[in-house]
C-alpha cells in the first residue's frame, strides 16, 4: 500500500469513524447530538417561515385617521373591506383638526378622512398627502338635537326664534374655531340670527361625538351635530334640520398620506366610493358627496 492510499484510508477513518471503534454508549450520544442539531435547525427554519408570514401580514395593515363622525358607518365598511381584501385596518377616530396636526407631525397614517375640506386643503398645501388620490367620499347635514324625554314639546322647532326658545339652557357643539361640526354650527347660527344670543350658552367639545354624548347623558339641553351622529345615538331626538344654505357644504374628503401604503390605501379609497360602501353611509343618514 502506498503513502497516498494510507492517507486516504486514515482520512476516511477520521471523518467517518466505524461504529466498532466506539462503545455503544458513545454511539448513542453521538447520534443523539446529530438528531438534536437537526431538530434545532428545523425549529430555526420554522421560526424563519413564521417571521416571514408575519412580515407579509404586516405589509397588509392599513392605518386610517378618520373624523369622529364617521365611526358608526366606517366601522362596518372597514369590516367588509377586511373580509373581501384579507387586509387589517386600524382606525383612529378624532376631530379632523387634531388628526391633521398629528399627520403634519409625522404620525404613521396611511389614509386621512376629514369632515372638513379646509383641513384637507391644509395638508395638501403642506404636502403630507398625495394630492392625486384626494376625493370627496360622502356628505352630511346639520341638525339640532335634544335628549329623549316623555314631555318633549310637540311644536315644530324653527331656526327663526331659536335662541328665545332655547333660553338659558346649554347647547353643545364642537370647538367653533377648529372642529368642522362646530364651525358649521356657528355658521348656521350666524346665518339664522341666533349666534349673538346663544354664544354664551355654548359648551364646546373637541369633537362632535363628545357633543352628542353630552346631550345623550342630558348634561346639556341641546346640541348641534350631524344627522348621522343623531342617527347613531338612540338617546337623542332630532328637533330640526338646518337649511343647507345656512352653512358651508359638508363634504368628507379622503386621501392617501405621502410615504404610506399607497397601494392598499388607494384600494380602500376606491372601496369607499363603491355601491356597497355608499349604501352603508346612506343607511347611517349621510348624504351623497355631490348632493349639494
Amino acid at each position: 500500500m502506498n503513502a497516498s492510499a494510507i492517507h486516504i484510508n486514515l482520512f476516511h477513518i477520521v471523518s467517518s469513524p466505524p461504529r466498532w471503534l466506539y462503545p455503544r454508549k458513545f454511539i448513542t450520544s453521538y447520534e443523539g447530538l446529530i438528531i438534536k442539531r437537526f431538530r434545532n435547525l428545523k425549529t430555526t427554519l420554522l421560526s424563519g417561515v413564521f417571521c416571514l408570514v408575519a412580515t407579509l401580514g404586516a405589509a397588509q395593515t392599513l392605518t386610517i385617521f378618520a373624523a369622529a363622525s364617521l365611526k358608526t358607518a366606517l366601522d362596518e365598511i372597514a369590516a367588509d373591506f377586511e373580509a373581501s381584501q384579507g387586509a387589517s385596518l386600524r382606525i383612529a377616530y378624532a376631530g379632523s383638526a387634531v388628526l391633521a396636526r398629528q399627520i403634519q407631525q409625522g404620525a404613521p397614517a396611511d389614509v386621512y378622512i376629514s369632515a372638513s375640506v379646509d383641513w384637507m386643503d391644509v395638508l395638501e398645501t403642506r404636502l403630507p398627502i398625495v394630492a392625486q388620490t384626494r376625493r370627496d367620499i360622502i356628505g352630511n347635514r346639520l341638525v339640532l338635537i335634544a335628549g329623549n324625554a316623555p314631555d318633549r314639546e310637540t311644536e315644530p322647532w324653527l331656526a327663526d326664534g331659536l335662541a328665545a326658545r332655547i333660553g338659558a339652557r346649554k347647547l353643545a357643539m364642537g370647538f367653533v374655531d377648529a372642529v368642522p361640526a362646530g364651525q358649521y354650527g356657528k355658521a348656521a347660527l350666524q346665518a339664522t340670527g341666533n349666534w349673538q344670543a346663544l354664544q354664551g350658552n355654548i359648551v364646546q367639545t373637541e369633537n362632535v361625538r363628545l357633543a352628542l354624548a353630552l346631550v345623550a347623558r342630558k348634561e346639556v339641553g341641546f346640541g348641534i351635530v350631524y344627522a348621522s351622529d343623531a342617527h347613531a345615538e338612540p338617546k337623542v331626538t332630532v328637533l330640526m334640520e338646518f337649511d343647507a344654505g345656512d352653512y358651508p357644504d359638508i363634504r368628507y374628503p379622503a386621501a392617501v398620506v405621502r410615504d404610506a401604503n399607497a397601494g392598499l390605501g388607494g384600494s380602500f379609497l376606491e372601496y369607499l366610493q363603491s355601491p356597497e360602501a355608499q349604501s352603508v353611509f346612506l343607511k347611517n343618514q349621510f348624504r351623497p358627496a355631490n348632493d349639494g
